[in-house]
């Protein structure tokens, strides 16, 4: 990665079949996950889709020739090569797929690519009698030997108007394979992580609790991320919409107040090297809890109920520190910066993760997320909306290189 940033940097490189207009897509989809994204394009792409369509989107000059003028480098595919965390082709025609198997570098693209020592992820399109053909399938053999990631095409209709085994796959395939590609440098191996996902509940009686929205879907995303990593992982859950989505090799511990959790938490802290504390902890509870349902009383148009303070377990546990390291999470609905800020400092925290739960489809509940990532000494740092998956994974990235630096 350049400079230790948690952005990642893809290399598109698009080849001349008539999917490649779907590359157009896969680019925003790649941006949408917080990726910078450079294009090279075959002379045969530039027939199909214009490297100024690539270029607006990139904000960058795209590769398309060794020689031509439009190149920002002298050796701008060398730049490219060094540049880039992963390569990907897509769309692979059967052409370029046959000169990446035997190291033929006559283009812009297959030159970076024979000089890219980043991982890649080929992605063939092509007619289904030419992805059938015995060359192509040793060519395709050949990069998966190479260690290639290559993502077979999907069955449907064809350009030339019937169905067959040939057509460009699925954005989310091609996404997620970068995303694993991109995990797989991290190493959490040997490293103990507690996590806290979903929210408390506070009893009001046996029947009744005060509660909050969190589903839980971005606690469960980070011990997922985490234990792909390699870490031993210990989730704590409280409220969460789902247990089924959590990596079954994750030490899963269920509570229900914060008075749990925190107790929880106790028992786990001392020999974990990071907590992060995604749960919607409750910052108050019921003074007394009513061993009765409370009953309606046509004389009583209203209750009072007194409420006392939870355990601040961020709070504690950041003053406990010795070698952990210790990530909070604010999600607030207005003021983002300043009361993140405040929690950072308050809390003794590494990392705030911070987020406005009013904003459209992120939040409570959603599947995608945008956080502001706040640090001691640093600028705040603000992501791109992207999947809670991917705002996950970086979120590891991070810690993963933070705990690698203390080693």
């Amino acid at each position: 990665m350049n400079g230790g940033s948690t952005m990642s940097n893809i290399a598109l490189h698009v080849t001349g079949g008539i999917a490649s207009y779907k590359a157009v897509e896969l680019l925003r989809a790649l941006q949408k996950d917080g990726n910078e994204v450079r294009v090279a394009m075959t002379p045969a792409a530039t027939e199909f889709v214009t490297k100024t369509t690539f270029g607006s989107l990139t904000k960058y000059p795209v590769l398309t020739s060794l020689w031509g003028d439009d190149n920002h480098s002298n050796i701008a595919h060398i730049e490219l090569a060094d540049w880039t965390d992963v390569a990907v082709v897509a769309p692979a025609t059967a052409d370029t797929i046959a000169k990446i198997a035997n190291g033929i570098a006559d283009n812009a693209v297959t030159s970076t690519i024979l000089a890219t020592n980043a991982p890649k992820v080929v992605v063939p399109a092509m007619n289904s009698h030419m992805w059938s053909n015995p060359a192509t399938e040793r060519n395709v053999n050949q990069l998966i030997a190479d260690g290639i990631t290559v993502i077979a095409p999907e069955e449907g209709r064809l350009a030339e108007g019937y169905s067959g085994k040939g057509r460009f796959p699925a954005l989310n395939t091609i996404t997620s394979a970068v995303a694993k590609l991109l995990n797989q440098s991290l190493t959490l191996s040997g490293k103990k992580i507690l996590v806290t996902a979903g929210g408390t509940r506070e009893s009001i009686d046996p029947v009744r609790f005060i509660g909050n929205r969190s589903s839980g879907k971005m606690g469960i995303a980070i011990a997922n991320a985490a234990q792909e990593a390699g870490a031993d992982v210990t989730l704590i859950a409280g409220q969460i919409d789902s247990s089924s989505e959590i990596n079954s090799s994750i030490n899963l511990l269920r509570v229900e107040s914060t008075e749990q959790m925190a107790k929880a938490v106790e028992q786990n802290f001392d020999a974990t090297d990071a907590l992060i504390m995604a749960a919607a902890v409750a910052d108050y509870t019921p003074s007394v809890t009513s061993q009765q349902k409370m009953k309606k009383s046509e004389n009583t148009r209203s209750i009072f109920i007194n409420f006392k303070e939870t355990p601040d377990i961020l709070k504690t546990f950041g003053s406990r520190k010795t070698h952990q390291l210790i990530v909070g999470f604010a999600a607030e609905t207005q003021n983002l910066i300043d009361n993140a800020t405040k929690k950072l400092n308050e809390k003794n925290a590494d990392y705030i993760i911070a987020n406005n739960v009013n904003e459209t489809g992120v939040g409570f509940g959603s599947d995608d997320n945008q956080v502001t990532i706040l640090q001691p000494g640093h600028e705040p740092q603000k992501w791109a909306k992207m999947s809670k998956k991917l705002v996950a994974e970086k979120i590891i990235k991070l810690i993963s290189n933070q705990l690698l630096q203390g080693d």
